[in-house]
């Protein structure tokens, strides 16, 4: 039974009798932007001698709501608003790739299913709460992070769960992802105001830079001479201050060895095993002034691709880049290749540092040298006239970008003479794994622990205690009983032997 008088526009509203008694007041809110289907406020007053008044107030109260565009405009979830944002964004791949991993693991399980409209400032605060509290949204439960998702046999890498907090940086950007749909929502009309405004995200981590000592630099550098290649690849990483992208996609013609300048205007992207050619970070194109030693030790390295491609009998490619493990340059390294490579010379010299840190070093020394902020900023590609390179290094001085090179070239650490035709040699090369753990066995053997006659550890203990595969463990014991130091015992394990000097009364190992 409607009790709306008759006459009265639909669109006005109306109150209908249920069989239970109770009234239900229905105010037409127009149509949902995201769907196109009608949209109506509904609101149920129980049934009782005062339900005439209290649903004609609950009418004015929605009929009000409507007026004012106070009312939710749509019933669509956070899931379809993030499935119509990330359709029209433009962002660059990598980019793309990143948010949409956060998506897919933090905001769609916890906030995917909550309506648009129903999302509030404490719906975000206990959202930013969860991610503090476990980045694997365990629920609480009690379970076994596995080493590995395949089938395997368990062992003591197989630990049950930890909570471990996500990062406030990381908690930042799914927050700004957020902000960014929602501000599309309200332009949309889902929404007549951005909830998120009203939530407060974590603050941002304070930088703290933590570059390599010159003593370091000068080690790794040296260290790194080894190979010429990847010595002067090192060398122009600190003279630079380049990313490790942009360095990767620097090709010979981006280099003027008469003037001593390289032009940044490609980076190499890296997603997994997938690479790709993009713009820079900051879709920056910048040139970067070079001191007259780095002109040196680029000269002779196009040197020794001209001898290489002779070698080939052919000329080296007018694209060729930079660096390249083909012999004529026409492949760009793998950015993970790269900062894989760095962090293995740096682990053989016991330094805690990373590829990215070169750029610390870079600006440090710059500042150091009396180079003005906004200069750093130039050499390094920060955006904001410097803004994040004084926030992150915290230093203002005043020079020019020529005086940057010259200086930072002056500060740099001596380069050892190799002979041009230089290659690495074995023995020069960073021992494999099994290598490392067979000398470190070896020489426990030779200092009496364990003592000849003990068996070894079960080689699975061996390989978690040393961090390896089980089949590097077998490969590290192959060598120690090639040696004559070990042997293995059928159904017993792995036994040492005795020295060659011990007496025939001693354990025999034959």
């Amino acid at each position: 039974m409607t009790r709306a008088r008759p006459g009265r526009q639909r669109s006005r509203g109306t109150i209908d009798e249920l069989p239970s008694g109770a009234l239900r007041v229905r105010v037409y809110a127009g149509k949902d932007p995201a769907t196109g289907r009608r949209r109506d406020l509904v609101e149920t007053i129980p049934p009782g001698p005062r339900a005439d008044r209290l649903a004609e107030e609950a009418r004015t109260r929605l009929l009000n709501q409507v007026d004012e565009q106070r009312h939710p405009r749509t019933a669509s979830t956070v899931n379809q608003l993030l499935d119509q944002h990330l359709e029209m964004s433009t962002w660059e791949r990598s980019t793309r790739d990143t948010y949409v991993g956060y998506i897919e693991k933090h905001i769609r399980p916890l906030i995917g299913t909550v309506k648009v409209a129903a999302l509030d400032a404490r719906t975000f605060d206990s959202f930013h709460a969860e991610l503090r509290r476990c980045r694997d949204h365990c629920g609480r439960k009690r379970y076994t992070d596995h080493r590995t998702p395949h089938p395997h046999e368990c062992d003591d890498r197989c630990r049950p769960h930890q909570c471990k907090p996500l990062g406030a940086s990381t908690i930042r950007q799914i927050h700004f992802i957020l902000s960014g749909a929602l501000k599309r929502a309200v332009r949309w009309g889902w929404v007549s105001v951005n909830p998120i405004i009203r939530a407060e995200p974590p603050p941002a981590p304070k930088a703290k830079p933590r570059p390599p000592s010159p003593e370091e630099a000068a080690a790794m550098l040296n260290a790194a001479w080894a190979d010429p290649d990847w010595g002067a690849f090192v060398w122009l990483a600190i003279v630079s201050g380049a990313r490790r992208g942009e360095l990767c996609a620097l090709r010979w013609r981006d280099v003027d060895l008469t003037t001593g300048v390289i032009a940044l205007s490609r980076s190499i992207g890296q997603r997994n095993r997938d690479t790709w050619e993009k713009d820079t970070k900051d879709h920056q194109h910048r040139r970067i002034a070079l001191d007259a030693e780095t002109v040196e030790v680029l000269t002779e390295h196009r040197r020794r691709l001209e001898e290489r491609c002779t070698a080939l009998g052919e000329k080296p490619p007018a694209d060729a880049y930079l660096f390249s493990l083909a012999p004529d340059g026409s492949t760009y390294l793998r950015p993970n290749s790269v900062s894989e490579r760095y962090s293995d010379l740096a682990d053989r010299l016991g330094i805690a540092t990373s590829l990215h840190k070169l750029r610390h070093y870079s600006a440090t020394e710059l500042i150091a040298a009396g180079v003005d902020i906004r200069t750093v900023a130039g050499r390094l590609g920060h955006g904001g006239g410097g803004t994040t390179t004084l926030r992150v290094y915290a230093a203002w001085v005043s020079e020019s970008d020529q005086r940057a090179a010259g200086n930072l070239g002056a500060r740099m650490p001596a380069r050892p003479s190799v002979p041009p035709a230089a290659r690495r040699s074995d023995g020069d090369r960073a021992p494999h794994p099994y290598e490392a753990m067979a000398r470190l066995l070896r020489r426990m053997i030779r200092e009496g622990e364990p003592a000849a006659g003990d068996f070894l550890p079960g080689v699975k203990t061996l390989a978690a205690s040393h961090s390896v595969s089980v089949g590097t463990a077998h490969r590290a014991i192959r060598q120690l009983v090639d040696a004559g130091l070990v042997e293995v015992v059928r159904g017993r394990g792995v036994r040492v032997c005795p020295p060659p000097s011990a007496g025939v009364h001693e354990i025999d190992c034959s």
